[in-house]
């Protein structure tokens, strides 16, 4: 072998990754859903090592977890199903404006408790001195500025003194939940929680206590789709994402677009806290969000920080947390499980989006003598 050959060979790496051309849509979902299933598969391999449950078996056990027999309350469990999809989903929706603006909000759990907590405390001591209608609108001005308000703190010292707004927000997450435990302890009597409270709640469309804030959350959905695909705002949005100096270059006024977006990150927050106090469980505590918040933040990121591609992220990650649930109960598995599961799946997702992007190349052995 020439000496120039061995030189070739010798700088050559083993993998070479390069980026790739827009790749055709439809391949690319097709590349994720063979992720989907391959994560599926994996789990249900690692659900059979750890039980005594059959293959297909960990599949029926999950599904029945999340839609009940057919038949037999199936009904039911799928209306819940749809609520615990569209809270995720609002929440969702709330932080993707920050997000696609590079402003890691961490703090839509505090945000959404601050929003429920302005509904309860309506509900509380204007139950009977408005009328009904009066009271639901008052009800949702409340919730969204008190969400708003919760945003704006760490929004303006971002803008103004540049603070670190994950810090922030996160640290503004434990204020307000220290500030729910306070309030639920004295409109408690020392208790943990506050009895269903009768006035003030959102309508209910014939007997379906869910069908209002999934019709709700529905309408978010588009709302927002359309702001920040359509709107000059999303489009400065974007802009402040790709580069705040290219965005102060073109006129952009960086600190304005930054307080407006958390103003209605946070106001949609507010808005999630309504539905979960006011429209299905009538009462607050420190776990009414349950740290969906924070799953939020994965499912924006899943989802591309594209609403309608957040539906069907969302959409799965409720089915594999109340699916992997009852699996962890009918076998005794620890409550981990569940996250587990979700892990598995993500990983797998994101993982895909890497192949997406980018091609791998390994070297191929050259024959001596040819350069």
């Amino acid at each position: 072998m020439s000496d120039l050959t061995k030189k070739v060979h010798h700088h050559e790496p083993l993998i070479h990754i390069a980026k790739r051309d827009d790749m055709v849509w439809w391949k690319a979902w097709l590349i994720r859903v063979a992720a989907i299933l391959l994560a599926m598969l994996l789990v249900g391999v690692l659900s059979v090592l750890l039980t005594d449950g059959g293959f297909f078996e960990i599949y029926e056990i999950m599904f029945r977890g999340v839609f009940g027999r057919l038949g037999s309350g199936s009904s039911r469990m799928l209306w819940k199903y749809l609520q615990d999809v569209a809270i995720l989903l609002c929440l969702s929706l709330a932080v993707t404006p920050a997000f696609k603006m590079k402003f890691w909000n961490c703090g839509a759990e505090g945000q959404a408790l601050i929003g429920g907590l302005a509904s309860m405390i309506c509900m509380f001591e204007l139950g009977d001195a408005l009328p009904y209608p009066v009271l639901l609108v008052v009800i949702l001005i409340a919730s969204v500025a008190a969400g708003a308000v919760w945003g704006l703190i760490p929004a303006i010292f971002k803008a103004h003194y540049n603070t670190n707004e994950t810090l922030f927000t996160l640290m503004m997450n434990y204020v307000a939940t220290q500030i729910i435990a306070y309030y639920v302890y004295i409109k408690g009597g020392g208790s943990n929680t506050i009895q269903p409270v009768a006035t003030g709640n959102l309508p209910q469309i014939g007997d379906n206590r869910y069908l209002f804030n999934i019709l709700v959350v529905a309408l978010l959905t588009v709302l927002m789709y359309v702001y920040l695909r359509f709107s000059k705002h999303g489009y400065e949005i974007s802009v402040v994402g790709e580069s705040q100096n290219t965005a102060r270059y073109i006129g952009i006024n960086v600190k304005k677009v930054i307080i407006r977006t958390m103003l209605i990150s946070g106001a949609v927050c507010g808005i999630a806290g309504m539905l979960l106090v006011a429209g299905t469980d009538h009462s607050i505590n420190t776990s009414t969000v349950g740290g969906q918040g924070f799953t939020a933040i994965m499912v924006s990121w899943l989802g591309q920080m594209n609403p309608l591609i957040m539906v069907l992220m969302s959409m799965l990650v409720i089915f594999l947390n109340s699916g992997a649930a009852k699996i962890a109960d009918t076998f005794f598995l620890n409550s981990s499980y569940s996250d587990i599961v979700v892990g598995i799946v993500i990983l797998f997702v994101v993982g895909c989006e890497f192949f997406i992007r980018y091609s791998v190349k390994f070297r191929r052995a050259k024959k001596e003598g040819a350069v």
